[in-house]
This record gives C-alpha cells, structure tokens and sequence, in this order.
C-alpha cells in the first residue's frame, strides 16, 4: 500500500502555514482546522430536523395532490367536489333524455303534418331552448371554480357548492318538464310508428305487384294477343316505382305510404286483367257470335208485326193501334244498325282493341233489346185486346179485388179511415166506373179500358204501400 504524500496546507506537513481566513473570521484568534470541521458537522446535524419539516409539505403537496390536514376547507371542498358530481350526472340523463326525445319527434315529423304534430314540434323546440338555458349556466358554474386549487378557500368551495346545486336543481327540473312532454306524445307517436311499420310492407307489396302484372302481360303476349292498353298502363307505372326506389326521406312518409298502395292496387288492376284477357277474348267471340244470331232472329219477328198490325187496324178502334205504326219501320231500322255496329265490333275485336269492342256489342245489344220490346208490343196488344173483347169482367173484378183489399187496410184498427188514404182510393173507385163506362156502344175503346184498370191498380199500390211504411214507423 503506496503511502499518501503530505497535502501542503496539511498541520503535520513539515512548514505549515495558519488559515489566512480563520486569522480574518475569528478576532480571538485562528481555529484549527480540526475543530472547524467539528464545528461544522454539529450545526448540520442541528439543522436536519428543521430541514426534514420544510421539506415534507412540499413533497406532499407536489404532483397534484393535496395536503393531510385541511380542516375546514378540505370539508368544503368535498362537498363542493361531490355537488359538482351529482350536477355531471344531471347533465348526462338531461342530454340523453333529450336525444332519445328528439328521436321521436324527427319520426312525428316525417309522418305526420297535423296541427297536432306541429303543435309538438314547436313545443319541443321550445323546451330545447330551456335545455341549453340551464345547460350553460351549469357549464358556468363548473368553469367558474377550480375546486383542485391548493390554496382554494373555504368560502370559494361553499360558494362552488351552492351554484353547483342549483345547477343540478334546474337541470333536474328541466328533465322532469321534458319527461312530462314526452308522456304527452304518447297518441302522435304510436300513430307515426305505425305508419312507419305500414312502409316497408307496403313498398314491397307495390314491387311485387308490379312484378306479377309484368310477368302476367309477358305470358298473354306469349299467347298471342297484344294487350297494349294494359302494357301502356303498366308503363305509366314506372316513374312511381321510381320515387318509391327514392324512398320517404326524399318524397315524405305519408307520400310514399299512399303512393305503394296506389301503386299496388293499379298494378294488381293489370294484373287481373292480363289474366283475364283470354277469357275476354273468348267471351266477345261468343257474344259475336249470339247478337249476330238474335240480329236475324229480330229480322224475322219485325217482319211479322205488319200482319198484326193490319188484324188491329181491321177489328179495333184507332186508338188501340195508332202508337204502333212505327214498329216496322222502326225495328227495322234498329236492325240494320245492330248490324253495322256487329261488323265495327268484329274489326275491333280482329285489331285485340277490346275496350272498343265491349262497347260496341253494348250498344248492339241495346238496339236489340229496343227492337224485342216494340215488336212484342204489337203481339202482347193484339192479345190483351182480344182477351179484354172476350171478357172484359175478368179485368174489372181483378181491379176491383185491389181496391176493396187496400180499403180493408186503410179501416184496420181504426174506425173511420185517414183521408190520406180514403181519398185516392175513393177516387179510384170512381175512375173504374167511369172506365167501365166507356165499354159501352158500338165501339168501345177496349185499349183506353185497360190503361185505365192498369193506372187505377197502381195508384192502389200506392197507398198500399204508404199505409204500410206509416205502420212499420210507428205512425
């Protein structure tokens, strides 16, 4: 082991020289070294404890926590800490409670433009107002103090506290307001709802509407009838499809719902008479085929009725047989129309233009029918003139049978009758007598005879008919 040299300034080193500082710090007299070092080490060791006690507060109080021993103002200041929690979660329901709300009124307002609807809209937007209203002033309050401060005051917190309290209080408030609201909504909403569950369903029930009338036009086109006015109406179908594909944020529930079913019930419309359209085809053959054969049936019979005509004109009155003199002519006439409009009807049916081909057969069929009832009216009147000629008591006692009836009506349960009643029926009686009247002489009018029975039977039916309806009520 080397030896360590003598340092120069050391005591035992040969020639040391005194501290030139000590000479100067010490008016008594130099210190030695020794002693100075000695001296030094105790007033350290005196100083620790003092230094310790400093030193603790602030290593505490660093890196943002808080010291032990607070007192009053730590108190404070966890009241004003958990006051600011509550009015945080105040603020969280308040916040939700108002998107969820908001929700239901965009879906009231996609669906429904009531004054009802409009009435809540505007309420809501009235009541989000007041939502930011509090909103803000709790937002004040949370900025306004900073409640982690080392140095915050007692008083700071407690007045942190109160404004925060009533932050929660209003915010609280404004909830219970908005609850109420949406309570309130219960009816406009569970009506938007529904319509918004009837759109989907009733979008895919126009699409597939249109689908099978599409597929059903292909298959009568496949069958070889052309079915234009049904393809035109299809065709007119697709812009709508197209809003439909658009969808109700650009076109509005209501709208579209309307527009699905409409689209559906026409599609469907096409549909069922693409499907049809071959029995329609078969069915105007037939009828072709049937007015053309009553045509010349028609033919025959008007051809009969001058004969009749002439046996009128031999053994009746003029009256009896006047208003015929028309029929021939006219039922011929009627024929030979009813036979230009089977031919039109024929081409129309050739060219598959079926609306004009129905109506056309419509027409023939009400010229027929015209011609059937005035040639039959020369028939049926040489007939009841015959009848009427050979006994014309068969037809009074028959009048007089319903006039006797009604008068036992008109006096049941009462003991005079209702002049209501009494006087037609009386009157008919007298209007029979005056019409069996006109029998008499050499020619009577057999014809103005049975006009009147006829008329006299129905004015009896008549008040028939009254008395009943007045019972039936009550009267």
């Amino acid at each position: 082991m080397t030896a360590t040299p003598p340092q120069p300034n050391s005591p035992s080193a040969p020639g040391a020289q005194t501290d030139p500082e000590c000479v100067r710090a010490d008016p008594v007299g130099p210190v030695p070294l020794g002693l100075r070092r000695a001296l030094r080490d105790t007033l350290a060791l005196a100083a620790l404890p003092l230094l310790v006690a400093l030193a603790l507060p602030t290593a505490f109080a660093g890196g943002g926590t808080r010291r032990w021993f607070g007192g009053r103002a730590e108190s404070q200041r966890a009241e004003a800490q958990a006051a600011k929690d509550a009015a945080a979660a105040a603020f969280y329901e308040l916040d939700t409670a108002q998107r969820d709300l908001r929700i239901s009124i965009e879906t009231i307002a996609a669906v429904d433009d009531s004054p009802a609807a409009r009435r809540a809209i505007g309420d809501f937007e009235a009541l989000g107002r007041r939502i930011d209203e509090v909103s803000h002033q709790y937002i004040q309050a949370v900025d306004a103090h900073d409640l982690d401060r080392d140095d915050l005051e007692a008083s700071v917190a407690a007045r942190a506290r109160g404004e925060l309290t009533k932050a929660k209080d209003d915010l609280d408030n404004v909830k219970r307001e908005l609850e109420r609201f949406a309570d309130g909504l219960g009816p406009l909403l569970g009506k938007a709802e529904t319509q918004l569950a009837r759109l989907a369903p009733a979008v895919e029930r126009a699409r597939q509407g249109l689908l099978a009338a599409s597929n059903a036009l292909d298959a009568v086109r496949a069958s070889g009838l052309r079915a234009d006015d049904l393809a035109a109406r299809l065709a007119a179908l697709a812009p709508e499809l197209t809003k439909l594909n658009q969808g109700a944020g650009q076109h509005g529930v209501p709208q579209t719902l309307e527009r699905a079913e409409r689209v559906a019930r026409e599609a469907e419309a096409v549909r069922v008479e693409a499907e049809r359209l071959p029995e329609r085809a078969a069915e105007i053959d037939h009828r072709l085929v049937s007015l053309r054969t009553r045509a010349q049936a028609l033919t025959t019979r008007a051809g009969q009725v001058e004969p009749v005509l002439s046996e009128l004109r031999r053994r009746f009155t003029v009256a009896c047989w006047q208003d015929l003199q028309h029929v021939p002519d006219g039922a011929g006439e009627n024929v030979r129309q009813a036979e230009l409009k089977l031919k039109e009807a024929r081409a129309a049916r050739d060219e598959q233009r079926w609306p004009d081909a129905t109506a056309l057969l419509s027409t023939v069929r009400a010229l027929l029918n015209s011609t059937d009832e005035s040639v039959s009216a020369a028939g049926d009147r040489l007939r009841r003139l015959n009848a009427v000629q050979k006994d014309p008591q068969q037809e009074i006692d028959r009048t007089r049978f319903a006039i006797r009836d009604a008068q036992r009506l008109a006096m049941s349960g009462r003991n005079t009758p209702d002049p209501r009643h009494a006087r037609p029926l009386d009157d008919s009686v007298a209007r029979l007598e005056r019409a069996i009247g006109t029998l008499e002489g050499r020619h009577p009018d057999y014809w103005h005879f049975l006009t009147e029975t006829e008329a006299v039977r129905q004015t009896v039916a008549r008040v028939v008919m009254q008395i009943r309806e007045e019972r039936g009520a009550g009267h």
